[in-house]
């Protein structure tokens, strides 16, 4: 019942957050049409949108081929066992990131294998894993109200992953004709690597903080 209740609490909070951004995008729409207006230049304010329109469809359109490309390849990378082994690599620096959780636990075999699949790129794969760590990660918290140190840990570093193989940003690329749309490889490697440090050692120093300390009262 309690799991029902909080399901239906978190698709009111979506349905509102969704809500919000539609009257956004709306209020900036009005808004640009009405200057248009205002400024006399509405046959401008059309054009944009009809150039953005096709663009959008354009870029699109390129992404598909190459993203069907890219997840194919990181398919096979899965399919072969270069997940597991990354996961193997992860699981002795992943007891020392969550102390608190039990080496064989369901959720950090989910945390692992989310990460994995996070740094080759297989975002879709990512999902459903890091959708049950948390949900793993829920039934050990004590504190059913609050997220728990090790959640906000894992947050931290689903949000600023290390990528091995950037495929997003390498389809973006060529789909807009770049020539070399893999030199971005070891930057974003070097770039994701501090990010996820600096993500890390925040909410590790923010954890210490008095304010953020659990109380009794968040069991109530």
């Amino acid at each position: 019942m309690l799991t029902l209740v909080r399901r239906s609490e978190l698709v009111k909070v979506s349905h509102k957050e969704s809500s919000v951004l539609n009257k956004i995008w709306l209020s900036m729409i009005m808004l640009a049409v009405i200057v248009g207006m205002i400024e006399g230049r509405i046959d401008a304010v059309v054009h944009a949108i009809t150039e953005s329109a096709k663009l959008g469809f354009e870029v699109a359109l390129g992404l598909t081929g190459i993203m069907a490309l890219w997840m194919g390849i990181m398919g096979i990378a899965s399919e072969s066992g270069l997940v597991a082994g990354i996961a193997r690599v992860l699981k002795p620096v992943m007891r020392r990131l969550f102390p608190e959780i039990p080496p064989d636990d369901p959720a950090m075999g989910a945390m692992i294998l989310n990460i994995s699949a996070n740094m080759l790129g297989l975002a879709n794969a990512a999902t459903p894993f890091g959708l049950q760590a948390m949900k793993e990660l829920q039934r050990l918290n004590i504190h059913v109200h609050t997220a728990s140190n090790s959640m906000c840990i894992f947050l931290a570093i689903n949000t600023s992953s290390v990528q091995l193989i950037p495929a997003t940003a390498i389809a973006f690329l060529a789909a807009n004709g770049s020539l070399h749309p893999t030199s971005i490889i070891f930057s974003t490697l070097i770039a994701t690597i501090i990010s996820m440090t600096v993500a890390i050692f925040s909410v590790k120093q923010l954890a210490k903080l008095p304010i953020y300390q659990m109380r009794d009262a968040d069991n109530l």
